[in-house]
């Protein structure tokens, strides 16, 4: 009888080896003083210092059905920083500082040099968000993801101090909203752009719009941005002033934005005072979405929103 190995199932450990090999100077890169310990222990190890009464702040997220263009384009390099855009946003919208992140790929066979790219963009963006990557999952399932397809998810952990935690219960009457900028889609109703995209208009991903001065596959494929470093030295200029911070991802602004308000309260937007990026202007002529769609399924070109008393913004001038 034959005798058969691991790799004759479709797991590759030299591949698994080669790959951390190949992504443990990004990793190191992001390393902050608290970070305990390297590369190839059972678990990631992060001190907690100079904190009178820490809070730590947790989020876990994915890419979700945006992986698919990535697939579809065989383009990897921003997918990493989509996954942890999705978590540390999310854990700063209570005022934390994000800490470190944990990063899980799976994958149907292992390709080093595909993993390296996808950790790469990991890597980048928690350095941008000062958070350290200190430990992560690469699994090979052979059999269960077609070739050449993974997901990606995470987790970040955040902290902050117990007197400084924003909830909604800062938010009060007269308050003001302040839009900030997103890079594009983000990560969120890929599912309804692809329908969009690729069924009714029927693009391969390939097709420079002028209009865009890009091809549509770069467009869907623009990272999620990150808000750390916008938000956090605002956080700590203004302090209480600020109430609340919404993360604008899946259910737009009519699902996100009721999170950080406290019951029987409502906000009123006027969303004829910002530019909305073209790229959500012609989802919604290609795909006639009805505008209520629009805002309930994409960010419309904001991203983040600050809700804070009217004295912070004379504070400001």
């Amino acid at each position: 009888m034959e005798q058969l190995t691991y790799k004759d199932s479709g797991v590759d450990i030299d591949a698994g080896n080669e790959s951390v090999r190949l992504i443990k100077d990004f990793v190191r890169s992001t390393y902050r003083p608290e970070v305990l310990g390297d590369l190839g222990g059972f678990g990631g190890l992060f001190a907690l210092k100079n904190y009178d009464e820490p809070i730590l702040v947790s989020g876990t997220d994915g890419v979700g059905t945006k992986l698919k263009i990535a697939f579809k384009l065989n383009k990897h390099d921003t997918i990493g920083q989509d996954a942890v855009a999705m978590c540390v946003n999310d854990i700063l919208v209570q005022g934390a500082e994000p800490l470190f992140f944990l990063d899980y790929l799976a994958v149907g066979k292992l390709v080093p040099a595909q993993v390296a790219e996808i950790v790469k963009g990991v890597a980048k963006a928690c350095e941008e968000s000062g958070c350290a990557l200190i430990g992560g999952e690469t699994a090979e399932m052979s059999g269960f993801y077609p070739a050449g397809e993974y997901d990606i998810a995470g987790f970040a952990v955040g902290v902050v101090e117990r007197k400084n935690l924003i909830t909604s219960a800062r938010v009060k009457v007269g308050d003001i909203l302040i839009g900030l900028p997103s890079s594009g889609l983000h990560s969120n109703g890929f599912s309804l752009v692809r329908k969009i995209v690729f069924e009714r208009m029927k693009f391969t991903g390939d097709e420079f719009i002028d209009e865009l001065d890009k091809t549509i596959g770069e467009e869907l494929l623009t990272p999620t941005r990150l808000y750390p470093k916008i938000c956090l030295p605002l956080i700590k200029k203004f302090g209480e002033k600020i109430h609340g911070l919404v993360h604008v991802t899946g259910g737009g602004f009519y699902d996100n934005i009721p999170r950080a308000l406290p019951e029987g309260l409502g906000v009123t937007i006027d969303a004829d005072v910002w530019a909305v990026p073209k790229i959500f202007k012609r989802l919604q002529e290609w795909g006639n979405v009805p505008r209520y769609e629009m805002f309930r399924t994409f960010n419309c070109g904001i991203g983040m929103i600050l809700i804070v008393s009217c004295s912070c913004l004379f504070d400001s001038i």
